[in-house]
């Protein structure tokens, strides 16, 4: 009888071998920052022609302007349409830019902060399948990178239309998250476009939401002079700028005819990347500690679990070589302002949303322990041998189709810079230096600046 039962077990293990050994190799699948790891180091290498060729592979396209066919639109494609989008505005190729981020733009979905831990875990570890949904920083920024496509190339009206979508997100964000700024580069560029089409108040409101974050000098001449002009809007922010209260800019005295001639140069710096999601264990204990009121189920059952850890999607730095940048006209030092700081406003969302994952996470191991002590118990029955490779199959299996999605957006530029300067009329010689840990990098440009115009130069690291 002895026998008999050792040969019905090794019979039973036999059969259950095979689908532990397929659930461990699952877990081993690239994730997305796995897939798009040789696109990065392109990159950051300053390689951005051969980074757009790799970025192109992944979408199986050749052309910058080529998209796969609607039906091999995968969950991924999207996302890798808006980094191709970020890589090309580096490269100041506007227009394929612009039409890269309104593509990308229009099959994106949204990330609701405010969704259940359920919610969230149903989309961090389950919904993979389904479009990329950005974050509110990063559905902000991409309106906001889109609209200096525009600038760039002296469409206005292009500009226009960008900055209103900025301001339907933002107004949303501010309905639910009003503690928070939203987007300030995005404010401070959309009053820029304001301000140039003459809508005063209009760019005084832009020009206020960006100093929700912090003070931005630059600024004050801008407000200043849009205030004189007819800009009747005014806030306590405002105030500080325009006199009421003491003036962090001085009051413009009036302007001679070269003045009111002279033209402006309006510079955005964008330096490194923002931190990207990549799989992260904890240990159960240290994991439940973070999740706290996020967890539902009994623990208890996680103590016979095979998984002593948890696997989430976490966020690692993207090791920038650039953080810091100054400007210059003509040799003259110009002030430049940290407008967003990209990579803290998007660490805060994620340590926002980080007690949800988590908790998802080991509500779904619990489940997960469950069954296998369901299948434990079941296979205790003939042998104890086959309750224990029963349970482990079932765990590992489950776990294997249950992965944390890794997508975001790695090429986000992390800072945002923009300065700005009224300079007579005629050619003018800027010069852009971006330092940091990884030594220094300087661009250089020639404009020439009409009566009463403007240029606008960007200038994006993503090292």
């Amino acid at each position: 009888m002895r026998a008999l039962a050792k040969t019905r077990a090794s019979r039973v293990l036999a059969k259950l071998l095979p689908a532990v050994a397929v659930s461990v190799g699952l877990c081993g699948c690239a994730t997305y920052s796995d897939k798009t790891m040789a696109m990065r180091e392109l990159v950051s290498a300053g390689q951005y022609e051969d980074g757009l060729d790799e970025i192109n592979r992944f979408l199986k396209v050749k052309s910058p302007d080529a998209l796969p066919d609607e039906g091999k639109w995968k969950s991924e494609t999207s996302l890798a349409v808006l980094e191709r989008a970020t890589i090309l505005h580096a490269m100041q190729r506007w227009q394929a830019s612009a039409f890269n981020f309104q593509v990308a733009d229009e099959k994106l979905e949204f990330l609701d902060l405010r969704s259940s831990a359920d919610e969230i875990g149903r989309y961090i570890f389950s919904d993979a399948a389904t479009y990329y949904r950005t974050t509110p920083t990063e559905k902000l920024a991409l309106n906001a990178i889109n609209l200096i496509n525009y600038l760039a190339r002296g469409d206005l009206d292009g500009a226009r239309v960008e900055a209103r979508r900025f301001t339907v997100m933002r107004n949303y964000l501010l309905d639910y998250d009003p503690d928070h700024a939203h987007g300030a580069f995005g404010s401070y560029l959309a009053g820029f476009v304001a301000e140039r089409q003459g809508n005063w108040d209009e760019a005084l409101r832009y020009y206020d939401e960006a100093l929700q974050e912090r003070e931005l000098p630059t600024l004050g001449e801008a407000i200043v002079r849009t205030a004189e002009r007819g800009g009747s809007y005014r806030s306590e922010r405002l105030n500080r700028y325009l006199g009421s209260e003491p003036s962090l800019a001085t009051p413009a005295s009036p302007a001679s005819e070269r003045e009111r001639d002279a033209g402006e140069i309006l510079v955005i710096i964008k330096t490194g990347r923002v931190p990207y999601k990549i799989p992260r264990r904890i240990p159960i204990g240290a994991a439940i500690g973070i999740a706290g009121a996020y967890v539902t189920g009994n623990t208890a059952l996680l103590e016979r679990s095979a998984f002593k850890v948890v696997v989430f999607p976490d966020l690692e730095p993207a090791g920038n070589l650039f953080n810091t940048a100054s400007w210059t006209i003509d040799g003259t030092a110009i002030q430049l302002d940290l407008v967003s700081d990209l990579g803290l406003e998007i660490a805060r969302e994620f340590d926002e949303l980080k007690p949800k994952i988590i908790g998802s996470a080991i509500t779904r191991m619990i489940v997960r322990a469950a069954a296998a002590e369901g299948a434990r118990a079941a296979g205790n029955q003939s042998n104890a041998a086959v309750g224990l490779i029963s349970a482990l199959a079932i765990e590992g299996a489950m776990v294997a189709f249950d992965k944390p999605d890794t997508r975001s957006w790695t090429t986000l530029p992390d800072r945002v810079f923009v300065g700005r300067a009224r300079v007579p009329v005629g050619e003018h010689t800027l010069a852009v230096t971006v330092q940091g840990n990884g030594g220094q990098e300087r661009h250089t440009a020639t404009v020439n600046v009409g009566p009463g115009g403007y240029v606008v130069l960007d200038v994006t690291t993503l090292r």
